[in-house]
Formats: structure tokens, sequence, C-alpha cells
């Protein structure tokens, strides 16, 4: 067999998107970042036709290149909570706006066989934003998220997914140094807020994208 890893994770792909279905969750599978882009730009964002657009961190979401095009994107408002030349009480409050747009675009730490979302956030916002406000969702998701089930999702995100993000983040937080979780009480702690989403309310809000490549964390 040519290719027998694509091809494994082709069919594990095709079981989660089943799991998530049942969850109320609407689901779509893309080979690469390049398949995942042309899914959000021509087959979701004609149906969703949203007039505003934000995001939560998402490592994923830069990977495919729509981070890009949504900047550049006409008639469309764009809260960008990335852009850096804000100051700090101007960042939070746009991600404050963000909580109430059209679409709201994220990533998540852990998807279960089950078809569950599993994430962990520092401030609230793109965990805020998945659950309830913007009026859709999509969530871009790697083959690397999938995970067995939620004790396998939060040992993942405590133990690899936190301590590698405090690093690229240059926080000040022991697993920093340690690369394990001290369940810390630091002022710069980034695992802060848990949300467990076992169901897409109303149904099909949330949209994932699964992609079939490793990406993010």
């Amino acid at each position: 067999m040519e290719n027998p890893i694509e091809n494994y994770w082709k069919i594990r792909l095709n079981d989660l998107k089943k799991a998530l279905e049942q969850n109320h969750f609407e689901v779509h599978l893309a080979d690469d970042t390049s398949r995942a882009r042309d899914v959000v730009l021509t087959e979701l964002l004609p149906k969703i036709k949203p007039s505003s657009v934000s995001w939560g961190g998402s490592m994923t979401f830069r990977s495919t290149g729509l981070y890009e095009d949504f900047k550049s994107m006409p008639g469309v408002e764009i809260l960008d909570t990335y852009d850096t030349s804000n100051t700090p009480e101007e960042r939070l409050e746009i991600r404050r706006r963000s909580l109430l747009v059209d679409l709201f675009i994220t990533g998540t730490n852990a998807v279960t066989e089950t078809g569950i979302l599993v994430n962990l956030d520092m401030l609230g916002n793109r965990v805020g934003g998945l659950t309830f406000g913007p009026k859709s969702v999509i969530v871009l998701a790697g083959r690397n998220k999938l995970v067995a089930d939620l004790d396998e999702a939060m040992l993942r995100i405590k133990e690899y997914v936190a301590p590698v993000n405090a690093m690229r983040l240059d926080m000040k937080t022991p697993c920093v140094k340690t690369a394990n979780c001290d369940d810390c009480s630091s002022l710069g702690r980034i695992c802060n807020t848990w949300v467990i989403t076992e169901k897409s309310f109303p149904k099909e809000r949330i949209k994932i994208v699964l992609i079939n490549q490793a990406l993010g964390l």
C-alpha cells in the first residue's frame, strides 16, 4: 500500500467526522492546509455570509493562510486580536468585542474519539467565543489533536500543550523551565479556564475542519 500513514489517518478522521456529526457539529475533511483554506473560503463563507469576523489564538489558523485572507477581505469588519500595534487595553477591548461577531475562528487543544472538544484558556476569549456569542464558529483542527478520551485530552493539554505554549509566548511560569505542569499560581499562568464542548448548540453552529496534517500544538 502506498502512503500507509496518510491512509491510516484518513480512516481515523472519517471515523471522527461521524462521531462529531452525531454530536451536532458540522464537519469537513481536508487533506492539507491548502484544502482547508478552500473549504473555509468557498464552502463555509458563502453560507455564513459574515459581516464581522474575529478569531482566538490558533497556530493552525495562521498555517492555513486564512489570517492573511481575512485581513484583506473587503466589506467585512475584522476584529484582529493578533494586531500587536494596539495597546494592551485596546487589544483586550477587541477581544471583548470579538464575542459578538458573526463568525469566530479558532483551533482546539484536543478532540476525543467520541467527538468532544476540549480546551484550556488563559484569558477566556477563545473558549468564550466557542461556547456563546458569535453566530457561527469555525474550528480548524490538525490530526495531532485526536485523543482517545477526556482523560487523555486533559493530560495532553496540561503536560504538553500548555508548557510548549508558555514557552512560545515567553511566559514567566515554572513549566517554561521544567517542561512539566506544576499546577502553579503564577500571575502569568495560561491554564485558567477549562471548556468541554460535548455538543454544538444550535446544531451546526460550530463547524469543524479536520485537516490530515499535524498542525499547531
